[in-house]
């Protein structure tokens, strides 16, 4: 009966102890906020785009029409674009406010089925915040380009003019001079991985991508007022300026001609950046009323780590690789009639300069020929309302083509068009 009882005591105290540890709230050292938001995103694709199907192709190529792909449809819902932060201050250094922020959804693998999804690292840096001047370090979205397409369709337009999608490692440097009350501008500088880790250093010695880098030289004017920016949430000034990077990677041997291995290619581009409110808020807060345009223009080579072009070289059967080059434009207009109505227009283009490059295969032509995107575009427009603070339902219409050419310009060109309708549900936290 006393052995009976004690195991009963113990098996009760085992039992209560999660209650007790958690009777108490867990807190940080330092001030820590936490939020993020639910999404579940249905969409309908004339063509399949596999596992990722609620996402665009990361690479800009919609299927040819004439594929398996290009001839089937597809219809799915997923919630993996879901997303979670948490923020931390803590104590100043040097007269400096600093602060952390730590971002995941859950796309870490989109071959995984709907109900595995994993965790992904999105952002995750500290800064060091003085009145003009700020020092970031982490993962943070990428320098180049800074506009990211307002759209339902969560690769922002990277594949068609606006490659800032990709969240890299880096280190920037952020000062800020005053002209004016209203006026000011703002210098970035930064280093910073051009992909993922482990998708570089992939050369068979010394190294394949090398670390870019970066920057931006932005003018803001208070002087038109403010309008809303992506999705609608920050409520922006005029800003134009530059944007730009450089860096070289070495080729791969896996190329048809062994020459070409290891041979060193740069890697860089510069564009025009520009957000301009047409209709401003009345206090800098109310969306009611408000338009914005946003644009930008770019040209680049070798940068398919960030889809700021379609292939990062070519021509890697000749003694002497090139640099891809391709150009980008993208642009969109923001408008709210009321607080909570909001309605999104946009387009955007990436496309190959040297296309007669391309063509130029001679003496090493593989048997097999491979093709390359001449352009990629897409219209977009969306609308937005808010049923209150933490609810959003959006609809979305997405026309995106791919342009094939051949380098055997006896094969002729093609064509992967697809029509994409989205519906999204959001609770923000």
């Amino acid at each position: 009966m006393k052995k009976s009882l004690s195991s009963s005591v113990i098996a009760a105290l085992l039992l209560s102890t999660p209650l007790v540890a958690f009777a108490e709230p867990v807190t940080s050292k330092f001030n820590l906020s936490v939020g993020g938001f639910v999404k579940l995103d249905y969409a309908y694709n004339s063509e399949n785009f596999g596992n990722s199907g609620g996402l665009t192709p990361g690479n800009g190529a919609i299927p040819l029409n004439s594929s398996v792909a290009g001839k089937q449809q597809q219809s799915i819902f997923t919630a993996r674009q879901s997303r979670l932060w948490f923020k931390a201050s803590g104590p100043d250094f040097m007269g400096a406010k600093t602060s952390s922020l730590i971002e995941a959804d859950f796309y870490g693998d989109p071959a995984a089925a709907a109900e595995s999804p994993q965790l992904r690292m999105r952002l995750a840096y500290g800064v060091l915040d003085w009145k003009n001047t700020q020092v970031l370090f982490g993962q943070n979205w990428d320098i180049f380009g800074p506009m990211v397409a307002s759209t339902v369709d969560f690769r922002s337009g990277a594949t068609t003019g606006a490659p800032n999608n990709p969240r890299v490692p880096q280190v920037r440097v952020t000062q800020k001079i005053d002209l004016s009350s209203d006026n000011s501008l703002s210098f970035v500088a930064g280093l910073q991985d051009p992909n993922q880790d482990g998708n570089n250093n992939n050369a068979a010695s010394n190294y394949g991508a090398a670390v870019n880098a970066a920057g931006q030289i932005m003018f803001s004017s208070k002087a038109l007022g403010a309008a809303p920016g992506y999705f609608g949430l920050p409520m922006k000034p005029l800003t134009v300026g530059l944007f730009g990077l450089y860096g070289n990677s070495k080729v791969t041997t896996a190329t048809t001609n062994a020459a070409a291995a290891n041979q060193t290619v740069d890697s860089y581009g510069y564009g025009l950046y520009a957000f301009v409110p047409v209709l401003r808020s009345s206090d800098g807060k109310s969306r009611a009323m408000t338009m914005s345009f946003e644009g930008q223009a770019y040209e680049a080579a070798n940068m398919a780590f960030n889809t700021a072009t379609a292939a990062t070289v070519y021509d890697t059967h000749d003694t002497t690789p090139n640099a891809a080059k391709g150009y980008g434009l993208a642009a969109q207009l923001i408008f709210y009639p009321t607080q909570e109505l909001g309605l999104t227009a946009g387009y955007g283009r990436r496309g190959a300069i040297n296309q007669s490059e391309y063509r130029s295969y001679t003496a090493g032509t593989p048997a097999v020929d491979p093709g390359f995107q001449k352009s990629t575009t897409q219209f977009y427009a969306n609308a937005s309302y808010d049923l209150n603070a933490a609810v959003r339902v959006m609809a979305e219409y997405q026309n995106m083509k791919t342009d094939y050419a051949y380098t055997a310009t006896a094969t002729p060109d093609a064509k992967g068009i697809a029509n994409i309708f989205r519906v999204a549900a959001f609770y923000f936290f």
